[in-house]
């Protein structure tokens, strides 16, 4: 065993490695990851920044005043409302309120998360552009 490794080191190339072809996958990897297309990405408007903040909590604002309806439907349904229906809106009405709730805090807490990444990303290009001008004279 140790006598190959020794003729392998040697300059001896087995036949399969001449088939083989040069891996490219880590510099392939590095190019297409979030990180890098997130620092190197052109400016972008506002609404290409916060659409998805901004629609889930349209819709969990939606969601949450619908929970409201049902759930105020219950308080002021008659006696005359069949007992299955007054039933499953008072199941219904809490699980919307609860769910719009929870949409509405995650697109609140989004929008400063956001925020802080933009800061980061600016304090990168800025050291970057200082860091290229003191070192590429």
């Amino acid at each position: 065993m140790e006598i190959q490794s020794k003729g392998m080191e040697e300059g001896e190339k087995s036949p399969e490695h001449k088939d083989l072809l040069p891996s490219q996958t880590a510099s392939t990897l590095c190019i297409s990851s979030r990180s890098e297309s997130v620092w190197n990405a052109v400016p972008r408007n506002k609404w290409d920044i916060y659409h998805k903040p901004i629609i889930i909590l349209s819709v969990g604002g939606a969601v949450f005043l619908f929970g409201v309806a049902i759930t105020s439907l219950t308080c002021f349904t008659a006696s005359r409302v069949a007992n299955i229906t007054k039933e499953a809106f008072k199941l219904c009405g809490p699980a919307f309120l609860s769910l719009g709730l929870m949409l509405v805090v995650c697109g609140l807490v989004w929008i400063p998360i956001i925020r802080k990444k933009l800061r980061q990303r600016q304090k990168y290009h800025f050291l970057q552009s200082i860091k290229s001008f003191f070192f590429n004279r």
